[in-house]
């Protein structure tokens, strides 16, 4: 059973699941849809367009499923998904899709926090960190267990790897690879994420790999050299060969 605050606005063709908790001065839109066992906070705002799973729990101020701030926009029916356990703190934003891809995802376990903003047909994986005020536009991919610090100002089209820690403060518009730490000014590579591999449980000797890949592939001018080197020298683990069709895929280039 729900708990509604009486204060709170749902709207009659919003479907809800069991057990949310619905705080007061909250508004549900229509198209919209809630699974089970999810806390809103009060003055939540839950757009057309949603579809969020469960056991969330959304602070004060939030504003899910927002009309895309993009001119190319004209009303199209699109879709926010938030999936399961996801904590989103106070004033966090996040917009729909737009007829470009038609959906923004937000994966499972995400922390996302306060004033922090997701941008138009975003899709963000799992178990990611996301620091107060950051910014990502649109159309930006986050592989899952990614950290990005606080007040990132993260351009259009880029690709964030897994497992990466970002500076706080950092502006970039180039692509950054996986494992990796990205940090100075202007953004650079500084090294393996040592500590975050270490509490995922990677072992020494692949994070020893993963160093000698990113070694020899900034040791090159091309980053094509760099990979035909990591593929003659290195054993191509999973985690290697991520490396290599991450760089490989990469539209915008990577960070150097």
């Amino acid at each position: 059973m729900n708990q509604i605050s009486p204060l709170a606005y749902v709207h009659p063709e919003a479907k809800l699941g069991d057990n949310n908790i619905i705080g007061p001065f909250c508004f549900i839109d229509k198209n919209t849809v809630l699974g089970d066992n999810n806390v809103l906070q009060n003055s939540v705002t839950i757009n057309r367009g949603a579809r969020i799973g469960n056991n969330n729990e959304i602070f004060p101020g939030a504003s899910l499923s927002t009309k895309p701030q993009d001119l190319k926009y004209k009303g199209e029916e699109t879709i926010c998904e938030i999936g399961d356990n996801n904590s989103i703190r106070e004033f966090v934003t996040i917009s729909r899709g737009t007829a470009s891809k038609g959906t923004t995802i937000v994966g499972n376990n995400n922390l996302l926090m306060e004033n922090m903003h997701i941008a138009h047909d975003c899709v963000i994986g799992s178990n990611i960190i996301i620091g107060n005020s950051t910014k990502i536009a649109g159309e930006v991919v986050v592989d899952d267990n990614a950290i990005l610090s606080a007040e990132v100002l993260c351009h259009q089209f880029c690709r964030i790897g897994g497992y990466v820690m970002i500076q706080g403060g950092s502006r970039f518009s180039q692509d950054i690879p996986p494992y990796i730490i990205a940090g100075k000014h202007p953004l650079k590579y500084a090294g393996v994420n040592i500590i975050g591999l270490r509490r995922r449980g990677f072992s020494n000797e692949l994070i020893e790999n993963i160093h000698n890949a990113y070694r020899i592939l900034y040791s090159k001018g091309l980053m094509k050299e760099g990979i035909e080197e990591i593929k003659k020298q290195l054993t191509v683990t999973p985690e290697i060969q991520y490396i290599i069709d991450f760089v490989s895929s990469s539209q915008r280039g990577i960070i150097r």
